[in-house]
């Protein structure tokens, strides 16, 4: 996608050829700044601290990460140490463990001196992969929007989204917004509602920031706005974004979710779930399984925005000395999604559904 007309992705080899740069997303929406990452520590510490977030773009920075650690140590020890500093960072998003889990596999039965390479190699593998599994969803996802434009023969094709699964979530396009980028460039009237999504504001500071970078018409609301809209028959389609997603359908992304999930069963609005295989966890059936990360209180109780000088400035916006909790995530029963948008094509939210798309992982 593109930044001030100039193509990027979030994730990117330095021209040294070796150290690793990223979009800094929590400058955004302010402020367009790069990282350069040359240490384990630093990859590790880019997806703790939300530099880079997305479920998606958490396994490439960690496929790199693991490059670095093996530019450092090559060892067996240091090639342990390194997955476990990884996965230690973010416990929900499961494309974590999938990249990690694919590079220590691939690296352990080799001699220290071939990890270095083989370790980047698998890195940049990861990372066009990743890209063209998004366009690949975007394809698969298109008709959905052209079918509504068509039935509505006129007028805005209506879409709301929750939280960022754009290509700031990726390596990029994005899952849940490669539809519409599609369908945009196709030349269909779109307009995208955009979730705020509280505590940290990744709608209003990144899907708002990357559509409007796109052209795509959009506008941001409060998180408890999307209920009204649908009763009022003002949002056609919901195409959300997931962190995991279970072998039997059950969907966990950011908080909130579940509670469009609800709003749309309640007004016939279809609810997808946009998705690259490596998101689900063949390991769990049931979502209440998946584990709830829980951040920091303070990203509740304060928020950060540019006075009108353009300085960037952090205040307190609740009582002084209440308490508070930050549950990152929620899970969407299967029961209430009505399909999953895949690399692959459109699956129900079922067992059954992704057993059929991916056989292979299924059996196993």
């Amino acid at each position: 996608m593109k930044v001030d007309g100039v193509p990027h992705r979030t994730i990117w080899l330095a021209e040294d050829g070796w150290s690793v740069e990223i979009i800094d997303q929590t400058r955004l929406p302010h402020r367009f700044e790069t990282q350069r990452l040359t240490t384990v520590k630093q990859a590790a510490e880019a997806i703790r601290s939300m530099q880079v977030r997305g479920a998606p773009l958490i396994g490439a920075t960690a496929a790199y990460g693991m490059a670095l650690a093996m530019m450092e140590a090559a060892g067996d020890a240091a090639l342990r140490a390194a997955y476990d500093l990884l996965l230690a960072t973010r416990p929900t998003a499961v494309n974590l463990r999938w990249a990690l889990d694919d590079l220590y596999e691939l690296l352990l039965p080799l001699g220290a001196n071939a990890r270095a390479a083989a370790a980047y190699q698998r890195a940049a593998e990861i990372c066009e992969e990743d890209v063209a599994l998004c366009r690949a969803i975007g394809s698969h996802g298109l008709p959905l929007i052209e079918a509504v434009a068509e039935r509505k023969g006129g007028g805005p094709v209506n879409l709301l989204t929750h939280c960022n699964a754009g290509w700031l979530a990726t390596v990029d396009w994005g899952t849940a917004t490669a539809p519409i980028y599609l369908a945009h460039d196709k030349g269909i009237d779109v307009k995208v509602w955009v979730d705020e999504t509280r505590p940290r504001n990744q709608g209003a500071s990144l899907t708002a920031w990357e559509l409007n970078q796109h052209g795509v018409p959009h506008a941001i609301v409060a998180d408890n706005v999307g209920g009204h809209l649908m009763q009022q028959g003002m949002v056609d389609l919901c195409i959300v974004g997931t962190d995991r997603t279970t072998r039997s359908g059950d969907v966990c992304n950011k908080i909130g979710t579940y509670l469009k999930a609800l709003a749309a069963q309640d007004n016939d609005v279809p609810f997808y779930v946009a998705l690259p295989g490596p998101t689900v966890d063949w390991t769990l059936a049931d979502g209440r399984e998946v584990p709830i990360e829980e951040r920091d209180a303070r990203e509740v109780t304060h928020v950060t925005g540019r006075r009108d000088s353009g300085d960037l400035v952090t205040v307190e916006i609740t009582s002084p000395g209440s308490p508070a909790a930050n549950y990152a995530f929620d899970v969407t029963p299967a029961r209430l999604v009505t399909g999953l948008i895949t690399e692959r094509g459109l699956s129900p939210a079922s067992a059954e559904g992704l057993a059929k798309l991916y056989p292979e992982k299924a059996g196993a």
